[in-house]
């Protein structure tokens, strides 16, 4: 009869509390001839299959597992235990490890084997997921999961709300976005021209008013096809209120995917001479991309001779095609999903004073729309929107247009165009009569939000005046 010491020499070992050693356990009990002696196991060093283990370590781990098991020695057999009791294909050598599978609720060391989630042969399909109850410690849920081998589909991200322990849950979008592509402002409500202001009435009013008024006071719609890498702007022949430049950026075709037109770097754009277009007060709206472009547009908002004052974020969001980004910057973190237009100010324009040339506070400085196809390099239409609702001027010149921005009221030019119609005498005649503004109307200047007029002065033109199609020329 062996010592108890010969059974379980290292039950106190600190490798006990390892997986690892669990497992050998298992491998251990299921190898033929297991227990039989400490001289036959020292001479078997070969290397198990899959494993990378020999039996002498499997033997040694095996010894230290059934002792944090709680296995009866052959000096202390379970009532009612005998060798006929034993399952095939186990020694008696390993009777004192069977004999403790009782307490774990097991007969065999299948069970205990799919129990401790170490099936050699099914590792690679099954998953054990394994949930202690925090009172007393006891296995409570054991359940195996078969993952598919070529795609996993994520229904949903209940099992990631967060705030599930209070009385008030919240969604982790965040995480929702890591498991389906579904960016975050996705589920952003309300957020078109035509949802934006259902509940706020006099805003509804405005817009629609103001609308009016710029489909009204528009020219019709001029373009120009030309190079502008070569084309003097100078040739223009007039100074413009508002200037939007969109030009197809470098970093696009690591982004977007765009391939179909020609590139420019900033040392490019800045040598575009905007000031000699700009009006003496005037702004400038640059598309800058989302990287190095927003230090780079601030240089050529400086040199061009404006002041950067706001900017402008296009939110993009992926309802149509949910998914992760295609293409990553190498030195980017994280992954894109906005776009930055800053907006410049060229000489002196007050909301407070200049109320004939601007409206200041009835759109937002934020665009969420979709993302547009992969190789485009489309902007949301909702820019002009903005620009138009802000600045009253109406000579506007829209910079590396297409045919698909062409727009009444605006001077589009740009090398993707296809045709050209523009005739500077013409264009010049709109604004022979000193119209160079909308003008306002008095219900629009009753609804629009305004800044309180300095105490102990009384509000008077330039608080916007109601002289529709009258402007000072700059």
């Amino acid at each position: 009869m062996a010592r108890n010491d010969d059974v379980n020499p290292i039950a106190s070992s600190p490798r006990l509390a390892s997986g690892e050693s669990r497992v050998l356990a298992v491998i251990r009990a299921s190898l033929p001839g297991a227990g039989d002696g400490d001289s036959a196991r020292r001479d078997e060093t070969r290397e198990l299959p899959g494993h990378g283990l020999t039996h002498d370590d499997v033997n040694e781990d095996a010894n230290d597992a059934a002792g944090s098991l709680g296995t009866l020695s052959e000096t202390q057999e379970a009532p009612g235990s005998d060798e006929s009791s034993i399952p095939p294909g186990l020694s008696p050598g390993t009777r004192g490890t069977y004999e403790s599978f009782p307490l774990l609720g097991v007969s065999s060391v299948d069970e205990l084997r799919q129990i401790l989630g170490t099936d050699v042969e099914d590792t690679q399909k099954k998953r054990g997921r394994l949930s202690n109850d925090k009172s007393d410690g006891a296995v409570k849920d054991l359940k195996d999961d078969v993952a598919p081998t070529d795609e996993i589909v994520y229904k949903d991200s209940s099992t990631f709300l967060k705030g599930t322990q209070s009385s008030n849950p919240h969604n982790d979008y965040c995480q929702h976005f890591i498991d389906t592509g579904q960016r975050p402002q996705n589920f952003i409500r309300d957020v078109g021209l035509a949802d934006r202001f259902e509940e706020y009435p006099k805003l509804r009013e405005l817009i629609k008013l103001k609308d009016d008024l710029i489909a009204e006071t528009a020219t019709p719609p001029m373009y120009l096809k030309t190079d502008l890498l070569s084309y003097n702007l100078k040739e223009l022949n007039c100074k413009f209120d508002v200037i939007l430049i969109e030009p197809p950026l470098e970093e696009y075709q690591r982004t977007c995917g765009a391939t179909n037109v020609q590139l420019w770097n900033w040392d490019q754009i800045m040598e575009l001479d905007i000031g000699e277009v700009a009006a003496n007060r005037s702004f400038v709206f640059l598309w800058c991309g989302s990287s190095d472009g927003l230090d780079m547009g601030r240089f050529c908002l400086r040199k061009w001779g404006f002041r950067r004052c706001e900017d402008i974020c296009w939110i993009r969001t992926n309802i149509n095609n949910p998914g992760h980004s295609k293409n990553l910057d190498s030195k980017a973190v994280l992954q894109r999903t906005k776009e930055h237009c800053l907006m410049g100010i060229k000489g002196t324009v007050r909301r407070s004073t200049d109320g004939d040339f601007i409206h200041a506070n009835v759109d937002i400085d934020l665009i969420i729309s979709e993302e547009p196809d992969y190789g485009s390099i489309e902007k949301p239409v909702e820019i002009f929107h903005i620009i138009e609702h802000f600045c009253l001027g109406r000579r506007r010149l829209h910079l590396f247009g297409r045919d698909s921005t062409i727009r009444p009221g605006w001077l589009t030019v740009g090398p993707e165009l296809t045709n050209t119609n523009f005739n500077a005498d013409l264009y010049q005649s709109y604004f022979a009569n000193g119209q160079i503004t909308t003008g306002c109307t008095e219900r629009i200047e009753a609804l629009r939000p305004k800044s309180p007029p300095p105490k102990g002065k009384v509000s008077g033109r330039g608080r916007g005046g109601f002289n529709r199609g009258r402007g000072r020329g700059r």
